[in-house]
């Protein structure tokens, strides 16, 4: 049996510590993010294929499963298609497409990198958004034989509009147009003079090829015109978002409110931008208070000073109120306040946006409740024009102004993209719709305050002896809506309670007459009701209203306008049959004609609610009757 000397662990000493070295040097490089995009078939899937095979990022038997695949699937002949490691969806490998946003690590001695490859098809721009939104850099590519295309175009408005500051330019296939250098300057003019047009000020041209690796990661001997850096070069070199953070002011959005015990309270989150030191004056938003910083703690230790990109929990000298959502700024440069702003909306969402319409709005740390007042305009992407629209469908990108619930503390999103980017949430369905980047706060939003009354609702309740309600009625077009809501009326006013009917028909002959029935209309005129039934519950009046109003989500807005207590829904409950066979006014009639449109049950739909305090089912009581069980549920 051989004997096993001192000396037999030496190499494995030595592995361990080189093991060691290396992780401890990998956990200090810098990460950067970028994506590419680009037109369909610009090889952007190629690119990344030839990155990770070049950086040795491939094992055995995935090289051995990429032939294999290359065979079955590929595009190259017999030669490796390096698209199909990026590739792996089963309709992206039959379409030879990218659909979704595949994600992909990669390490170089230098530098460690994440790579998001975007889909190029106008109808997964959403899918674009949704990688660059996290990118410090992007790679567009552009097909050498096909030159700047309407996705190009597109694809580097949104990269601009996103705030990616590194740009790189990279003329693919250049291998496919003999690497002629007339035909790649002919590209980078044409793409400058498109670049000036949208505010791209500087970006970085290389000529590739990424099927034959042409100035991916080795200078081509192919191209001894172009004396510039090499890809991976500049992807190893390019200065990270992260610096440009660090010379900004102190910013923190509190995530979490972190006290383990009644001994320790402080404040977590990711710093945003700037730097703190203990003892710095700072001021919590947005309240307004002020205090300094006594402690800044990690799970490594305290620290004396944190810079952008740390995650810490800061302690305060001072007891003040700071929670989730609320932002510490350095108090000498304290973010904006307000409840209102100007952003551009990237809308995601196959269901169109509807100006008016409650959504949620989440932005940091906060979700508050938002709906977009007035689209200004919608950007023709591929020409710039500026379109007038009354809303957005998916993919479409338009300035809107933007009304929530309550201040928020904010930059605009070209100072920082956290405290500036926001995305908007489906109440009902909780799916993210759109994604939004704030210009600036509108003026009337610090302009215009609430004036403090003496004689308030409370007040104006009390002396009509009643409780202000809002008994809101809704059903289809025939169902008995106006009719039972006028016997309750009658029944209440002989009671001596103060009330006031709104009818839909009559609003739309005055209040809301340049409103039609489209979607975008109909949430308007909810809207408008439900701003009118407000002001009439601070009268201390019992308001009826008689609506179709077919979405639940405005019906949930009018709800959420009231105080806890004050709405209740009353659904009037009458099949599509029977209300077509009454038709009094013979709208039912028209709609099967086609002399109608957007007619709700023909041809708009009408969401049933969910949770109605009162359900009055038509076909088995009488109006009457009706009338009767609303009052009655009412006074208890």
């Amino acid at each position: 049996m051989a004997t096993v000397t001192e000396s037999s662990y030496r190499p494995n000493e030595l592995i361990d510590r080189d093991v060691e070295a290396y992780l401890e040097q990998h956990q200090h490089k810098t990460l950067l993010r970028f994506i590419t995009c680009g037109s369909v078939d610009d090889g952007k899937s190629t690119l990344i294929g030839r990155l990770l095979y070049d950086s040795k990022m491939i094992f055995e038997d995935q090289l051995a499963a990429l032939e294999a695949d290359s065979k079955r699937h590929g595009t190259q002949g017999q030669e490796i298609d390096f698209a199909l490691l990026v590739d792996g969806l089963a309709a992206e490998r039959e379409q030879g497409i990218t659909i979704d946003v595949a994600y992909r690590f990669f390490a170089t001695d230098k530098r460690k990198f994440i790579v998001a490859d975007t889909p190029g098809h106008e109808q997964y721009t959403r899918n674009m958004v949704t990688g660059a939104s996290t990118a410090d850099l992007a790679v567009i590519l552009i097909d050498a034989r096909k030159g700047v295309l309407t996705q190009t175009r597109r694809h580097s408005y949104l990269v601009n509009l996103i705030g990616i500051r590194n740009i790189v330019l990279a003329v693919n296939k250049m291998d496919l147009v003999g690497y002629d250098q007339a035909r790649y300057d002919e590209i980078v003019a044409d793409y400058r003079a498109f670049a000036a047009e949208i505010g791209i000020e500087q970006f970085t041209v290389i000529p590739i090829s990424g099927l034959r690796g042409d100035n991916i990661t080795a200078p081509s001997d192919t191209m001894p015109w172009y004396d510039g850096p090499t890809l991976l070069d500049h992807l190893e070199s390019v200065p990270l978002d992260e610096e440009h953070l660090r010379d900004a002011p102190f910013r923190m959005a509190v995530q979490w409110v972190n006290r383990p015990s009644h001994e320790f309270r402080g404040f977590s989150g990711m710093i945003a931008s700037g730097t703190v030191s203990k003892s710095d004056a700072i001021r919590v938003l947005p309240s307004g208070r002020t205090s300094s910083v006594a402690r800044i703690v990690t799970m490594d230790g305290d620290l004396d000073s944190a810079v952008a990109g740390q995650s810490v929990t800061i302690t305060l000298a001072d007891e003040i109120d700071c929670s989730r959502g609320d932002v510490i700024a350095a108090a000498e440069c304290p973010l904006e306040v307000a409840d209102q702003f100007e952003a551009t909306i990237v809308w995601m969402d196959d269901e169109p946006m509807l100006p008016g319409r409650s959504y949620w709005l989440k932005i940091g740390g906060v979700t508050v409740a938002a709906s977009l007042n007035e689209l200004k305009y919608q950007v023709n992407v591929n020409t710039l024009e500026q379109l007038a629209a009354t809303t957005l469908e998916l993919n479409a990108i338009g300035v809107a102004n933007v009304a929530i619930d309550r201040p928020i503390p904010f930059t605009s999103y070209a100072e920082n993209h956290d405290l500036g980017g926001f995305i908007l949430i489906d109440r009902m369905t909780n799916a993210t719709v759109g994604a939004g980047m704030i210009h600036f706060a509108l003026r009337r939003a610090h302009n215009i305050h609430w004036q403090h009354l003496e004689v308030n609702r409370a007040a104006h309740a009390s002396a009509k002896g009643q409780a202000a309600k809002v008994l809101w009625f809704t059903g289809l077009s025939g169902a008995g809506k106006s009719t039972i809501a006028n016997l309750v009326e009658k029944k209440l006013h002989r009671m001596g309670r103060h009330t006031f009917l709104l009818d839909g028909d009559n609003v739309r002959h005055g209040l809301n007459k340049d409103l039609g029935f489209t979607d975008a209309d109909r949430v308007e005129n909810i809207r408008r009701v439900g701003e009118v039934a407000r002001l009439m519950t601070d009268a201390g009046l019992i308001v009826l209203c008689a609506f179709i109003s077919p979405f639940r989500a405005e019906r949930r807005m009018v709800r959420d306008m009231m105080a806890e207590g004050e709405f209740c829904e009353v659904f009037i409950d009458t099949p599509l049959a029977e209300a077509e066979k009454r038709d009094v006014k013979g709208l039912y009639k028209k709609a099967r004609a086609g002399e109608l449109a957007n007619f709700t049950g023909i041809d708009s739909a009408y969401e049933e609610p969910e949770q109605a305090e009162i359900r009055i089912d038509t076909t088995a009581l009488t109006p009457e009757q009706a009338a009767e069980r609303i009052v009655e549920t009412l006074l208890k």
